[in-house]
């Protein structure tokens, strides 16, 4: 593709790349902001090579500004870092942006380039390589799995509720439970043709379903605390931090926590940085409703449990609420207090016990 300006081996490239799943496109800049050239590459080990190669063929590749490096960028970041090339995560252009230069993947190839460049961009992308990413594609289908359970549990008693009186007058007063492991025995035969036996039908499978996604969700689930208890143990040596919490939190902090510069960071990422909402004489802050929302699940919940059996959290609630608090500003401060023992928790380093010399 194009290469309008010419570079030499001694310049340090900024390359931009906008991701997508088939195809990833970069444009170089040199290191007075020049543009060097653009090129589109496959999404493949191969198209990364040919991609790392013609970047340094202008010169020593510095840095790399990825759009996606979570999602479709995830192979490119990987490749890059692999080769020890800085890559920062870049956010898409703004709309202003784009209502000004136009929508098309060499410009927000370029624009990430210039994000880097400027200093606008600086986030380090998660490495996705060890015991938190694989904690993650775990933690991601036994989500998947709850939520189809919780769907079949609700279609289950929908057909209940419409289901003939004759079968209904057995199954009243019966738990979710018990009503699953009930349907899931019925014998509505192999052709059913009234509306008795096609809802027996019906519920049979539904109930089937929900078991079989129970007896998954149970699997992913100690695979999960085994990785979760391996990868952070005193984490889950808290008091009131279960596996999904833990995991939550892992997840959130990714393979190299190092990326994130100071406790205030993990707190930005979570969600429980206060922001300030001030206005002439009143000085407030409000809650933060970004950043990683599983995380922020996380915190809360350990929140409202440290508020129901943690007695220093229930005298700081009754002292916050005497000095006129509110429920909500309170959880914030909570979950921001917690937010930092966490952090140093997954950033502490791991200590490895000195053995003994052998006695020979």
């Amino acid at each position: 593709m194009d290469s309008p300006v010419t570079s030499h081996a001694g310049e340090l490239v900024v390359l931009g790349v906008d991701t997508h799943a088939d195809v990833h496109v970069a444009v170089a800049l040199d290191e007075l902001g020049r543009r060097l050239g653009s090129k589109e590459a496959p999404a493949t080990e191969a198209g990364y090579a040919k991609l790392f190669a013609w970047a340094e063929g202008f010169g020593t590749l510095d840095r790399v500004g990825l759009e996606g490096s979570g999602s479709f960028g995830v192979g490119l970041a990987r490749f890059l870092r692999a080769r020890g090339v800085e890559v920062v995560e870049v956010n898409r252009p703004n709309r202003q942006h784009r209502r000004r230069f136009g929508k098309h993947d060499t410009a927000d190839a370029e624009a990430a380039a210039r994000a880097v460049q400027a200093g606008t961009a600086t986030g380090e992308p998660k490495s996705a390589d060890g015991p938190a990413e694989v904690v993650r594609a775990l933690h991601v289908v036994r989500r998947s799995a709850v939520k189809a359970r919780t769907q079949a549990a609700n279609q289950l008693r929908a057909l209940f509720v419409t289901a003939p009186e004759e079968l209904k007058a057995g199954l009243r007063g019966l738990s979710t439970a018990r009503l699953v492991a009930t349907a899931s025995r019925f014998r509505p035969g192999d052709h059913p043709e009234d509306l008795r036996g096609a809802t027996k039908l019906a519920m049979r499978s539904v109930a089937r379903r929900h078991l079989r996604l129970s007896e998954e969700i149970a699997e992913l689930e100690e695979q999960i605390a085994r990785l979760v208890s391996e990868a952070v143990p005193a984490l889950v040596s808290l008091r009131g931090i279960g596996t999904d919490t833990a995991a939550s939190l892992l997840v959130a902090v990714g393979d190299n926590p190092e990326r994130l510069k100071s406790e205030a960071s993990f707190a930005r990422l979570c969600g429980v940085a206060p922001l300030a909402a001030s206005s002439g004489k009143t000085v407030r802050h409000r809650l933060n409703r970004g950043g990683n929302r599983d995380a922020n699940r996380a915190l809360h919940v350990l929140a409202l449990g440290r508020m129901s059996w943690d007695e220093r959290t229930r005298e700081y609630v009754a002292r916050r609420t005497a000095e006129g608090k509110s429920r909500r500003e309170i959880l914030r401060c909570l979950k921001r207090y917690i937010a930092r023992e966490v952090y140093r928790v997954l950033t502490a380093p791991v200590v490895v016990p000195t053995l003994p010399p052998a006695v020979p």
